[in-house]
């Protein structure tokens, strides 16, 4: 059964996490065990309350165990695990219902995730929907002893190495997500989960800063100037990262990145990406318009592709500085509303061509208050 949403004009179908896929598997193990039966498909109720029924792969029977897989759809959704096996072994002990994870799943490592340090990464939605498929299987076949279940993927450890697991401080393979059951294509919601869990994770190892980069740009700058275990991916969602660190009740956060997607902060757009909005050549106009540039210069402004073609222009008539002052003051301002006086914040604006363009209030303090946090 196929389940659609559209994105903008776009119909995608929807796709089934990790955790259920594993909580199908679970349910299917421990049906087949408890009544002998084989099964080709089985029935799962997601937490979002649409119906997964996919079919079973790789079936192993006997009396005291059941194992079988499910194949991981993520849908429209360009995922990492779409189309890998989730297996769940499923066999009898003498009371209680346990689940854990094998070969293949991630371990926690670190403090500030779902999980305890040395549990297996199973988020509590899978786990939950697990039991609750044991408990579902013991009831109906009115078996009053425990079962216990391990899932396991074969080539986890290898696909964890291109998610962001091992710099989540998860070892040894993927975990098992998901708090609806259902994967949205390009979901939004997905990248600003994978944010605030790092921002837990800065905080839960005792730091109070953290540096927010958009993307490959940011890292490569910061990385001269600022210790890496405070630096934290955020994407376009910089709005969404920056509440969050108020939120989790950070003491400052610093934000680092190229002029083409910072640029847009200061006309108060704080998801930078260009579905949303792309003022950026007209926000430099207006700037340098503030900063006293002719008509003849804001017109080549106007007609520039790229940003950097626009500092040129501007550092060429003499106006970057006063320009740039305008901005980093503006944006210095959209910050601190958005931080609602809570926490400091700061942002470093650069261009690879001509290096750091300008800097708001507290960046040097932030940048110091990073750096003393250094492990």
């Amino acid at each position: 059964m196929s389940y659609y949403m559209y994105k903008g004009t776009k119909k995608l179908r929807l796709g089934y996490t990790t955790g259920s896929c594993a909580a199908a598997a679970a349910k299917a193990s421990a049906f087949m065990l408890l009544s002998g039966k084989r099964l080709s498909k089985i029935r799962l109720l997601t937490p979002k309350g649409l119906i997964f029924e996919p079919s079973l792969y790789d079936i192993k029977m006997s009396s005291e165990f059941v194992s079988c897989a499910v194949k991981k759809d993520s849908g429209d959704d360009p995922d990492i695990t779409n189309g890998i096996f989730i297996y769940v072994k499923v066999f009898k002990t003498d009371a209680g219902m346990s689940v854990d994870g094998g070969e293949g799943v991630g371990r926690v490592t670190q403090k500030g995730l779902e999980r305890e340090i040395g549990e297996a990464a199973i988020n509590g939605v899978p786990k939950e929907m697990i039991l609750s498929a044991l408990n579902e299987a013991a009831k109906k076949y009115d078996y009053a002893g425990g079962l216990a279940a391990v899932i396991y993927v074969p080539n986890g450890k290898e696909i964890a190495k291109k998610t962001f697991n091992p710099r989540l401080g998860i070892k040894g393979g993927i975990s098992i997500l998901g708090t609806t059951g259902i994967v949205e294509p390009m979901s939004d919601k997905a990248m600003v989960d994978t944010i605030e869990l790092e921002i837990r994770k800065l905080k839960a190892l005792g730091k109070n800063y953290a540096a927010l980069v958009p993307g490959n740009y940011g890292e490569v700058f910061i990385k001269e100037n600022i210790t890496k275990e405070n630096v934290i991916k955020c994407g376009n969602f910089i709005g969404e990262a920056v509440e969050l660190c108020v939120i989790h009740e950070l003491s400052g956060t610093l934000i680092v990145g190229h002029i083409g997607k910072l640029i847009k902060l200061a006309a108060g757009i704080m998801n930078t990406h260009s579905k949303f909005a792309d003022a950026r050549i007209e926000t430099i106009v207006f700037f340098a318009l503030t900063a006293g540039a002719g008509i003849g210069v804001l017109r080549k402004l106007a007609d520039c592709a790229t940003t950097d073609e626009a500092v040129e222009i501007l550092k060429n008539n003499g106006l970057l500085d006063d320009t740039m002052s305008f901005i980093m003051s503006k944006i210095g301002r959209v910050l601190k509303q958005k931080c609602e006086g809570k926490i400091k914040s700061a942002c470093i604006i650069f261009s690879n061509k001509f290096g750091i363009l300008g800097k708001t209030e507290d960046s040097e303090i932030l940048i110091k208050k990073i750096n003393e946090e250094k492990i």
